[in-house]
């Protein structure tokens, strides 16, 4: 069973705050269901955009986590503002997390990685 996206969204912005970077809510979407966009800003002003990664990427037994993948890497911020509006006429029910941070880290999971055992909780 997949978590609700407020709850989703809720803990990656307290663990954003607890790594002493920051993070805003830019466009609240379907508290139950919504695909969430991370807007990755950069000390430099460049910015990169991270979706949901397709379902091709799920396997049968996964266990509800989400993954991502970076649609736009270091680029000007009008690009990712460009992409976002786009995404927004297409589904209305999407989130928006800016955070700036330099490195993501271990804040979202991206299609293709293997999952990270940090020693306390097994994924």
């Amino acid at each position: 069973m997949r978590l609700r996206t407020d709850i989703f969204v809720s803990a990656l912005m307290r663990r954003v705050f607890a790594r002493g970077d920051f993070a805003a809510v830019e466009a609240k979407g379907a508290e139950e269901a919504g695909a969430v966009f991370v807007r990755q800003i950069f000390r430099d002003g460049t910015e990169s955009l991270h979706a949901p990664a397709p379902q091709s990427f799920f396997d049968e037994d996964d266990s509800g986590r989400r993954l991502f993948e970076t649609r736009l890497d270091r680029v000007e911020a009008t690009a990712v503002t460009d992409a976002v509006a786009r995404e927004r006429r297409f589904d209305g029910d999407l989130w928006v997390v800016s955070i700036e941070t330099d490195d993501l880290g271990d804040l979202i999971a991206f299609a293709g990685e293997e999952p990270k055992d940090d020693g306390f909780f097994r994924r």
